[in-house]
């Protein structure tokens, strides 16, 4: 019997934006096959509550800080019987680490809060859908649920393109909520490859033929 429950919840995201995910990461790292989400959208419901929205905007605000850093803009928090006890934010480039992901930052400083690493009974909020390392870092603290907003197409650890969560090896029950606030955590991440973009000279245009 799956020991995971999956809800998935609404946005305004398109199957057509498919290819704008792929600015979750630098652009060398994708190929130029595009990745559908019709699959997700069509899985999506309406049932997250005012404080998952509450919460997902805290998140957002702790990546508005990366994006202020120049760095790749996705936050987090952990939320523990309604008050925030963990957040962090991506600092890959300012800690020269490779680990140094917005949900490793939130365990880290969550952990601090209750000078206890088992997180039990925690809500992890992060703006995109956690990679595979960040999916296992989030099952071997033993929070209990987590909640994304934009799927990520080429590195989704929980579900969109490995599922690390579902039938864990550690026999671990965590819910997976994920949508939610989608369009907005997105839309901060390719406003952020726009801007890095245009910073470099490349104004996105087509070379006109002569």
């Amino acid at each position: 019997m799956n020991n995971v429950k999956i809800k998935e919840e609404s946005s305004d995201l398109k199957v057509s934006e498919a290819n704008d995910l792929k600015a979750t990461r630098p652009q060398s790292e994708f190929t130029n096959d595009p990745v559908s989400l019709s699959s997700f959208v069509s899985r999506l419901s309406s049932n997250f509550s005012s404080e998952d929205e509450k919460f997902m905007r805290m998140a957002l605000r702790q990546a508005q800080i990366a994006f202020d850093m120049k760095e790749i803009p996705i936050g987090c928090v952990i939320v523990k019987d309604g008050v925030v006890i963990g957040k962090g934010y991506n600092q890959v480039e300012q800690l020269k680490d490779a680990t140094a992901h917005a949900e490793i930052i939130a365990i880290g400083t969550a952990a601090s809060t209750l000078d206890n690493w088992r997180l039990d009974g925690c809500t992890l909020y992060v703006t995109l859908e956690p990679c595979p390392m960040c999916a296992g870092a989030i099952l071997n603290s033993r929070v209990s649920r987590i909640v994304y907003g934009s799927p990520d197409s080429r590195f989704g650890g929980c579900g969109t393109t490995i599922d690390v969560i579902t039938g864990n090896a550690l026999k671990r029950a965590v819910e997976v909520t994920g949508g939610i606030l989608a369009d907005e955590c997105l839309g901060l991440l390719k406003g952020f490859f726009q801007q890095m973009r245009l910073e470099k000279g490349d104004t996105g245009a087509k070379p006109q033929t002569p």
